[in-house]
């Protein structure tokens, strides 16, 4: 591209778009990349504080933005994720299912290392909905060099920077556990919620079992529930360290592998994650019953998408792991268990 006067630019091509900014009115490209200018343009230009232009002058290797930010964004290209059109070097990826996105960081990580190029996205491991705004990329100068693009493409490296995992679970079952509500001393007041949470993924309750502190007779619900093919099995109550409490250690005795008894965030400190085979099990502490959100709020998106959660990924979650149970909460528009 070259600099000229805008004074002398008709019949010139733009090699950009021109963001006119009138307030309260309108903030948009006036005039577009490849526009012509003519005679009548340049008082609109000069009005918009553009006494020199730059116009297209192509030169091999180098890239214009709108055609450099369309390889970038093959970066993210993957199923179930659309671009935005092209527009000021600029394409945003959005949605097209509910799902749980996932983010190689890593890779990501190096591509933003280069310069001259950014990818922003949402933080991974977290629930998108169709619609909505997953990513946005840009090309900062108006023209690169196309090697540089090449070296992001290396960078990279296979398969997409971005993935939307769609939910397999579509239904689960609860074993609410305590002597106060089994022998109706107490209104059961978790299940209302743990349907409730679940509603937010459109996963019903298939089966529901109401015991009281005996762990052999948990031990075998969770064995009976899993053999009948439950997607996945929620156990409420006895999650402390009370002498009552023996959730933990029936979950245990089932034959299912602990992922971990405890989580560094709060609320959700007592959580266990287990898998029984394939199907996970959950032992929920009382902090699920009152709090806003929870680890149950964090973990439970993952366990839809059946994503498989390690031990070591828990551990991670102690940056980011304590909710500060604002007045209004956004969740997952926040920090926490990120």
């Amino acid at each position: 591209m070259k600099l000229i006067a805008t004074a002398d630019a008709v019949g010139h091509v733009l090699c950009h778009d021109l963001t006119q900014i009138i307030r309260g009115e309108t903030k948009d490209a006036r005039f577009r990349k490849g526009h012509v200018v003519c005679a009548e343009d340049i008082p609109v230009l000069l009005s918009m504080g553009k006494d020199k232009l730059f116009v297209w002058e192509k030169q091999e290797g180098m890239l214009h933005e709108d055609e450099a930010v369309q390889l970038l964004w093959q970066l993210l290209a993957n199923r179930h994720i659309r671009p935005s059109a092209v527009k000021e070097g600029k394409i945003d990826a959005f949605a097209e299912i509910d799902g749980l996105l996932k983010v190689d960081s890593t890779r990501l990580r190096a591509v933003n290392g280069l310069g001259e190029m950014i990818i922003a996205t949402r933080h991974g491991n977290t629930p998108v909905k169709a619609g909505d705004k997953l990513a946005g990329t840009r090309v900062i100068p108006l023209v690169i060099a196309e090697a540089k693009l090449r070296r992001a493409q290396q960078a990279a490296g296979p398969g997409p920077l971005l993935e939307i995992k769609p939910y397999k679970i579509r239904s689960f079952a609860q074993i609410t556990t305590g002597n106060e509500v089994y022998h109706h001393r107490i209104k059961d007041a978790f299940s209302p919620v743990i349907v409730e949470k679940l509603k937010e993924y459109n996963v019903p309750m298939s089966a529901h079992i109401v015991l009281d502190d005996d762990d052999v007779r948990i031990t075998n619900a969770i064995r009976e529930l899993a053999a009948a093919g439950a997607e996945l099995i929620i156990c409420t109550g006895g999650m402390s360290v009370d002498p009552d409490d023996k959730t933990p250690l029936a979950i245990k005795n089932s034959g299912a592998d602990i992922v971990s008894y405890g989580a560094p965030a709060l609320p959700g400190a007592m959580a266990l994650l287990a898998y029984l085979g394939d199907t996970p099990v959950l032992g929920l502490p009382g902090c699920v019953m009152y709090a806003r959100r929870t680890i149950f709020d964090v973990l439970l998106p993952r366990v839809l998408a059946a994503d498989t959660i390690s031990r070591d990924e828990l551990a991670a979650l102690g940056e980011g792991g304590l909710c500060l149970n604002c007045t209004d909460c956004v969740y997952p528009a926040c920090g926490f268990g990120k």
